[in-house]
């Protein structure tokens, strides 16, 4: 069966990849870089083609340049992000492996390797489902791109909530690079480096490294462990290499990348919550804990894909995207958070999870006919995931649970058109039809093949339109408003639940989107931008996390609403000195009277009403906002330069995100409600322009401000929490 469903997938990219050969024309790029066009104004790729951020009706935020490298430059992972722009929140309960990403409050809270996400990452065009590649490290990248509200037509797969999309800087057709190191607290390494230049007149490469590493930094003070003494270290390598082939109409770029980590899995602390408060408690100490159980986690991934396109004269230019993905991922963890205190299980659990993804799209964008263009397309994504899990005693004896396989795949067909009546007035409108199926396994025992250990299997599949229409107004050429109705949706979920030893399922999500804005540019002086927003999501798929016995349910709430303002501004009021702020207000609330979730197994303070069904004591959740969906999201950084002659400067640039409590769980408790967290960095430094050099010291959480981010709701009030201040310095060329 693999050998066959491999000759197919084959064939079908050998096929797409032979397709982009035709008549001949000129060469466009298969994925022109979104940053800034030749008059300064910011250029997006938001509807899959180059255009000014002020034409496309998207509310879109855009990261690239000096700000993208200083806010990823102490080592940390795509969580760095959050909070960065409008509406986007990032956590993870698995460390650097698991990011889970909410845009507007709509997210998955599901820590299973099978949860389906509403916030698709695309990355380098390839659109990626399992959060254990979605987890790749950003590093040389032409920019990042957050487009919120639903992309269901444009884009690959599961986009009801936004998009974020990652696009590597490409080879270039002069020598170009750059090599950037630097030392901080815990012995935290960052050194990346690049090199791009051309091989001949048609054929270019860029290469490009990384590698993070930091010393565990929290002391293990439980004496008779018989594991780890530290942790909260890693080691985390990552590689790309891109090969670029241009000759007249045709571009063929192939892309490789790989990761290799080891290191820590998510440290959970028992006991840090003090009860009746969301407090820490009285003495906590970041940099101690006390754990009997171990928590290694290590990855190793690699890709590959490869981008072609051919422009035919005077017609448009057609796309091919054919990728693999593979992860394998293994994480162990202290769950229980080990000593002191209440200690449920006195076991560890964890185990094996590898996903596989292919996908092959091909799409064609016109040029325009008078006031006409269109792109048009298909779309194929195959996702193979097998996990295994189990458990450890305090003496390391391992205990296999469960073996699970799942197939996911997913058929599309999709077209847009835009039409330009008058030069002031941009009309779009798009459909897409998508079909998805799944298949699941269950196996009680290690081996998802011995169904004599006792098994059973869940299957879903459907079909579904999304849709969209929007104007946009120019009431000059610095400014315009826009108008925008969505809609997207999220495929009926199957998770197998290895506690029922069954696989449950939930219904598609559908959401409709209702967005309106305006946005005004001054190149070089000013950019400012405003949306505002209402979604309504039906049948909602949640998924209650924790409780007494660390259960995963798959649910259909009713339905949830959301609304909403953001806004970003950018500004250079004075010489030198340059501004940017960002900020967004998100509503959210479930709405479903006849839905209940376990609370807590105890030891926290309910404030939901409870009823006791069967025995059993339940929360209703209806009114309440979505788990890790703050209401306030704000950023704010600030540039300003002293000119020193010959091309040489002194600066110093700050930053900062705040974001406003949130809940952890669905349902509401004084002990799990995130505390407001506002994070500050800060850089200075002195630059040689003329011969490309920088050294600079930075800090990153300077306020050093500790606060809960995440939790295990068994009964022990098990916090996780975020990242600890980091200073140092770093040296960075240029060439």
């Amino acid at each position: 069966m693999v050998s066959s469903r491999l000759r197919r997938l084959t064939a079908v990219s050998v096929f797409a990849v032979a397709a982009s050969f035709g008549a001949p024309a000129h060469a466009q790029s298969t994925a022109p870089a979104a940053d800034e066009g030749a008059d300064g104004s910011i250029v997006v790729t938001a509807t899959r083609r180059a255009e000014r951020a002020l034409d496309v009706p998207v509310a879109v935020s855009a990261l690239a340049g000096e700000k993208l490298d200083v806010l990823n430059s102490s080592g940390q992972d795509i969580r760095f992000l959050s909070a960065r722009v409008p509406s986007l929140q990032i956590e993870s309960s698995f460390g650097r492996t698991f990011p889970r990403f909410y845009v507007r409050g709509l997210g998955n809270t599901d820590f299973s390797a099978d949860a389906a996400q509403p916030v698709s990452v695309v990355y380098d065009n390839v659109a990626l489902e399992s959060p254990m590649l979605k987890a790749f490290p950003a590093f040389d990248l032409e920019n990042v791109e957050v487009l919120k509200g639903p992309q269901g037509t444009l884009f690959g797969r599961n986009t009801p909530a936004g998009v974020v999309k990652l696009t590597s800087k490409r080879p270039t057709e002069e020598l170009d690079g750059h090599v950037s190191a630097s030392w901080a607290t815990y012995n935290t390494v960052n050194l990346e480096a690049a090199v791009g230049a051309p091989l001949t007149d048609k054929l270019r490469f860029r290469v490009a490294g990384l590698v993070q590493r930091r010393d565990d930094w929290v002391k293990n003070d439980y004496a008779q462990t018989i594991n780890e003494k530290k942790f909260e270290g890693y080691q985390d390598y990552a590689g790309r290499f891109q090969l670029e082939y241009e000759d007249g109409p045709l571009d063929i770029l192939f892309n490789a990348h790989a990761r290799s980590l080891k290191g820590t899995a998510r440290l959970f602390r028992a006991n840090a919550i003090k009860p009746g408060t969301n407090d820490l408690v009285d003495g906590f100490d970041i940099e101690r804990t006390a754990q009997n159980g171990s928590n290694p986690q290590t990855l190793e991934s690699w890709g590959a894909n490869i981008q072609a396109s051919y422009e035919f004269d005077g017609l448009g230019s057609l796309y091919s995207i054919t990728a693999w993905e593979r992860a394998s991922v293994f994480s162990r963890g202290d769950i229980d958070g080990g000593y002191p205190g209440i200690v449920p299980f006195q076991v560890q659990t964890g185990g094996t999870t590898t996903p596989k993804e292919f996908s092959q799209e091909l799409r064609f964008a016109s040029k325009k006919f008078g006031n006409v263009s269109f792109q048009a397309g298909g779309y194929f994504f195959n996702q193979n995931l097998e996990s295994a899990s189990g458990s450890w005693s305090n003496t390391n004896a391992y205990t296999p649970s469960s073996a699970s396989h799942l197939d996911n795949e997913t058929y599309a067909a999709f077209g847009s058109v835009e039409y330009t009546p008058v030069d002031s007035l941009i009309l779009r409108g798009g459909v897409r039809w998508s079909h998805d199926k799944r298949y699941a396994i269950l196996v009680n025992g290690d081996d998802v093949n011995d169904t004599a250990a006792g098994f059973s299997t869940g299957s879903t599949s459907g079909s579904k339109w999304s849709w969209d229409a929007s104007a946009t107004y120019k009431v000059s050429p610095f400014a315009s408003f826009y108008a925008r109705v969505a809609s997207g949706y999220l495929g009926a979920a199957l998770k197998n639940d290895t506690i029922a030893g069954v696989a449950t399922t939930a219904r598609p999500q559908t959401t409709i989107s209702y967005e309106a804005g305006f946005k005004t540019e001054q190149p070089g002086l000013f950019n400012f931008s405003i949306d505002g927003y209402y979604f309504d999501t039906k049948n909602i798929q949640l998924t209650a996390v924790g409780g007494g016995s660390n259960v995963t349910q798959l649910m259909n709430a009713r339905k949830a609403i959301g609304y909403g303002v953001e806004t970003e501004l950018s500004a250079t009021p004075v010489e030198n000195l340059v501004v940017t702020l960002g900020g967004s207000y998100n509503f959210t609330e479930l709405k479903d009277k006849s839905l209940f979730v376990a609370p807590c197994g105890g030891g926290c303070t309910v404030t939901d009403p409870l009823v006791t069904v069967g025995g059993t004591t339940l929360a209703s959740i209806d009114g309440n906002r979505l788990p890790q969906a703050p209401r306030w999201i704000g950023s704010a950084t600030l540039r300003y330069a002293v000119p020193l002659g010959n091309d040489n400067e002194v600066f110093a640039y700050t930053d900062w995100s705040y974001r406003s409590k949130i809940n952890l769980f669905l349902y509401d408790s004084i002990e799990f409600t995130g505390k407001s967290y506002l994070e500050g960095g800060a850089r200075v430094g002195y630059r040689d322009n003329s011969r490309g050099y920088e050294v600079a010291a930075f800090a990153r959480n300077i306020t050093n401000q500790v606060r809960i981010v995440g939790a295990i709701d068994f009964n022990n009030l098990t916090a996780m929490m975020n990242e600890p201040r980091i200073i140092g310095g770093e040296v960075r060329f240029d060439f």
